[in-house]
């Protein structure tokens, strides 16, 4: 099957790397226009030029500090004069705060990681929703992780918003289907994915990639970490007319770790 998104424009936040570039590609590939945004303009004109190599008049990119809401409302209007209009949002861009235990946090460290994780999201729906309703159909999906549905010591700012962004997405979708908008939202939770949101654990084993990821992947069932494409295919099968009856929902990419 191709073409699966065939038609659509999606704002993607973060996409310079990581999780947001294949996002990007991935629905590229499929067949839709991609507006990639971040705060480093030339990872996402690189990445906007390398889409455009391969599939022309593509991909757009725009300098983008998630926690501004000037900024958003710029981006938002730049994006949908430049694709002609806004189907897809996906509220990608997050960072993961200093790992720190509840007496040596700080409240600056704690107030950064709310206003890019969680700030940002309430920021891209306010802004983006009044495009997204005006195109009949359109799909929000926000980025969370595991840690947002079970904890773990030493990340408290990190857990508390991506549980925030748990259920502030079930909200949003509550609000859509109960307006009568054909606005559909949903989170994505992964556990840990080969980005560069792992180099704090990297860093931990003494630069050791691999030592890392091996450490990592002990509590996972599968037994390794994830790749980025392997929730850029969820994140397709979210935005996609596939999921037409799928809104409020959580969807776990964790190799099994929260079966157990």
């Amino acid at each position: 099957m191709s073409g699966r998104v065939a038609g659509k424009a999606a704002l993607i936040t973060g996409a310079a790397g990581g999780l947001g570039q294949a996002m990007a590609w991935m629905l590229a590939r499929e067949g839709a226009r991609v507006a990639v945004t971040d705060m480093n303009l030339d990872g996402a004109r690189a990445l906007a030029e390398a889409i455009n190599a391969d599939h022309p008049g593509t991909a757009f990119a725009f300098a983008h500090d998630v926690t501004d809401e000037a900024q958003w409302v710029s981006v938002v209007d730049q994006a949908v004069s430049a694709m002609g209009g806004l189907s897809i949002l996906i509220n990608n861009a997050g960072i993961g705060g200093e790992l720190t235990w509840v007496e040596q946090d700080t409240l600056e460290n704690w107030r950064r990681v709310q206003a890019v994780n969680v700030e940002s999201i309430m920021l891209g729906c306010k802004h983006a929703m009044p495009h997204l309703r005006a195109s009949g159909a359109a799909s929000i999906v926000n980025i969370s992780s595991v840690a947002g549905l079970a904890a773990a010591p030493g990340m408290g700012a990190y857990n508390a918003t991506k549980a925030a962004v748990w259920m502030y997405t079930k909200t949003i979708a509550l609000e859509a289907a109960k307006a009568g908008w054909n606005v559909r939202c949903n989170s994505v939770h992964p556990v840990f994915i080969k980005t560069p949101i792992l180099d704090p654990f990297v860093a931990m084993a003494g630069g050791d990639e691999a030592t890392a990821h091996q450490k990592l992947a002990r509590g996972i069932p599968l037994k390794r970490i994830g790749e980025p494409d392997d929730v850029a295919y969820c994140v397709l099968y979210l935005v996609s007319d596939e999921s037409k009856f799928v809104t409020g929902a959580e969807f776990k990419i964790d190799g099994g770790m929260l079966a157990q």
